[in-house]
């Protein structure tokens, strides 16, 4: 018990030296603390509890974007863009991006800061890539702790840069202030294929590369989804969602991007709704958290050992349909 006691002992000492780096701006302790987060270690998640409810304080202050699009829309060579122009004006900001992991090998490449190498040598702004693991969505598992981090350590914009594997990237909408969907210059065809829910989420919308031959493509674009937007329920009254052309390449649209952000933020505040929101999102996030804690200790639960593996048999043989071996094994579980 005594060994026990020291061990807890020492592990609030490591934390609470840890926030208080945090807190400080030091970098070294932001990086560790988010590497804290993402463990799955159950010494270390509870380190990370403690940690998190430490800084929760100094937290909620920042503007909260995320980001999503389609491969080779360019939100790297934006984010790059972007990121120079907000920290000239003073900023800091904070880039959390999710990388795709391997289905086989659960290994991702975390590239980004190599496709961000000049913000990635800014002093005034930070970038992390994390893996996107099994979590759906588009983002990490441990994305909203990471934002609250940020935050602690004075970071007051972070962008959530989503994997970027189509349409169902939904999920960064549920954990930042404000959702940015990027384009490509497209029309006809594209734009009729274009899933509603996305859009329905966005709060505005950049159709990048608009630049060389495509400028004029890119302004048919924008103002065909400025059409299509006209036919979808979005923002309430204090806001229109805008749709502008852009290029990452040139710098082009940047500026104008920036402040349709501080617009919308301050839309939020005057509303009352920016409180709102992130209290919707915070009872989002217990119950993402229950289901995935639900999930572990139903796969590690004694009573399971010997059910779980003769379910799971049945339903992949056909046996039982997956509804009826699921409620088997909850029952199971929830049975004195």
């Amino acid at each position: 018990m005594t060994d026990l006691l020291v061990r807890t002992d020492n592990s609030s000492k490591n934390t609470n030296s840890l926030a208080i780096k945090l807190l400080g701006g030091d970098r070294r302790a932001l990086a560790k603390a988010v590497t804290l987060v993402e463990s799955s270690r159950a010494d270390h998640r509870a380190e990370a509890e403690s940690l998190i409810a430490e800084i929760m304080p100094h937290t909620g202050k920042a503007m909260r974007i995320g980001i999503s699009g389609v491969p080779g829309v360019g939100k790297s060579t934006f984010i790059e863009a972007f990121g120079a122009h907000v920290t000239k004006l003073g900023h800091k900001l904070a880039v959390l991006a999710v990388d795709p992991s391997s289905k086989r090998g659960g290994g991702s490449i975390l590239g980004d800061k190599t496709r961000m190498e000049e913000l990635s040598r800014n002093p005034n702004a930070f970038i992390r890539p994390s893996p996107a693991g099994q979590t759906l969505g588009g983002v990490a598992r441990r994305s909203r702790e990471s934002i609250l981090l940020c935050e602690a350590a004075g970071f007051d914009v972070i962008l959530v840069e989503t994997v970027g594997v189509g349409q169902s990237e939904t999920a960064v909408a549920d954990m930042t202030d404000m959702f940015l969907l990027m384009l490509l210059p497209a029309g006809g065809d594209e734009l009729q294929g274009l899933k509603k829910g996305i859009v329905e989420l966005a709060d505005m919308i950049l159709v990048n590369k608009a630049d060389g031959e495509l400028i004029d493509q890119a302004k048919r674009t924008a103002a065909d989804y400025h059409g299509a937007l006209r036919l979808l329920s979005k923002g309430g009254a204090n806001w229109t969602v805008p749709v502008l052309p852009c290029s990452a390449l040139t710098g082009q649209g940047i500026a104008d991007a920036w402040e349709k952000i501080g617009a919308f933020h301050d839309s939020l505040a005057a509303a009352g709704t920016l409180a709102e929101r992130r209290a919707e999102q915070a009872k989002t996030w217990l119950w993402d958290e229950l289901i995935a804690e639900f999930a572990h200790r139903l796969r590690q639960d004694p009573k399971l050992r010997d059910l779980l593996p003769a379910v799971q048999t049945a339903v992949a043989a056909g046996e039982i349909p997956a509804p009826v071996g699921a409620r088997k094994l909850i029952n199971a579980l929830l049975k004195d």
